[in-house]
């Protein structure tokens, strides 16, 4: 804010021939200068620039005869992107929750005291951070190029029960075993690191008061961990159904698959890739959202006041909206 006088302000003590003494006091006082609000001019020019690219993107996409906005209506919701989309969300759910239950039990192998478990834990997650899933993917989905048939019998002897590997595992058995490997790897550090940010005075205090240390996990430690541990996880999620496209090596019918089968057939691309898009943009947006709401209720410990949900807010706004409407009738009445 920027503050301006009619005149100048003249030296203490000094005065000017005909000033009278209430002309004097409107000017010493501060209440009586003028207010004239800052010129953000680099910021309303930025503001225009970012509207007018937006506004060209937009009438790009409207008029743009490449974009073929009826062949996206036809396939968006066609019967194969659909069970190409369930395909895609029942991978991104079995590989999410094998992979968090595994890397849960990584990251307390690494807190572990046991030197063994330590080693092993973090072996674990060097080597499959360090190879690339579509690898990963591939090693096992031709499994049984290294094991004809897995059995179960005693270590080094002989073999009670086997059966055929491609049987056993399959396309999706595949699949989800090596998103579940590379998904563990990450859960585990996410994990970890949660749990480190809680104070250790609070298993001190559980010790003292006997608690057994698996509930100290179970109702201490983890409750308050997922404060930490909800957003990475929730960007980790979001990362792994974007990353299921991959399967595509395989040949499993997920949506990037099916939507390369269909323009590979009509030639379609750039439609076809957008519906993929949209679908990839409907689903993290609905991830989001749930997000949002798991880490409000497991936050309710540290913020008492959170503020309102954009459900709320919309609540509110409509209940003014009504509220405002109906006084004229009031007043009148």
């Amino acid at each position: 804010m920027a503050l301006t006088a009619d005149s100048a302000a003249a030296p203490p003590g000094a005065t000017s021939a005909g000033t009278d003494p209430a002309s004097r006091t409107a000017q010493d006082d501060p209440a009586s200068l003028q207010v004239v609000p800052a010129r953000h001019y680099a910021r309303w020019a930025a503001a225009v620039a970012v509207i007018v690219l937006v506004a060209q993107f937009a009438h790009g996409l409207a008029t743009n005869p490449v974009w073929e906005w009826s062949v996206f209506r036809d396939y968006f919701l066609s019967e194969t992107i659909v069970q190409a989309v369930w395909v895609t969300l029942q991978l991104t759910a079995y590989a999410t929750v094998l992979g968090f239950l595994l890397g849960t039990v990584l990251a307390f192998m690494r807190l572990s005291r046991s030197p063994v478990l330590r080693t092993v834990a973090w072996s674990y997650i060097w080597i499959f951070r360090s190879i690339p899933m579509i690898v990963q993917l591939v090693f096992w989905f031709n499994l049984s190029a290294l094991y004809e048939r897995l059995g179960v019998g005693i270590p080094f002897g002989p073999v009670f029960w086997s059966v055929d590997s491609n049987s056993l595992i399959g396309t999706i058995g595949a699949a989800v075993i090596g998103l579940t490997l590379h998904q563990a790897a990450y859960a585990a550090e996410i994990v970890r690191g949660g749990v480190i940010a809680v104070d250790h005075g609070q298993l001190e205090a559980a010790a003292a008061l006997g608690i057994p240390r698996l509930r100290q996990i179970r109702r201490i430690v983890l409750p308050q961990a997922m404060r930490a541990i909800l957003p990475t996880a929730g960007n980790e999620i979001i990362g792994l159904l974007k990353g299921t496209s991959v399967v595509y090596v395989m040949a499993i019918g997920e949506l990037f698959y099916q939507v390369q089968v269909i323009y590979g057939r009509n030639g379609r691309v750039i439609p076809l890739l957008l519906v993929a898009t949209a679908w990839y943009v409907l689903l993290t947006s609905l991830l989001s959202v749930a997000q949002y709401y798991v880490e409000r209720r497991f936050a309710r410990g540290a913020d008492r006041t959170p503020p309102p949900t954009p459900l709320a807010r919309a609540r509110r706004f409509l209940a003014a909206q009504r509220l405002a409407a109906t006084r004229p009738l009031t007043e009148k009445t």
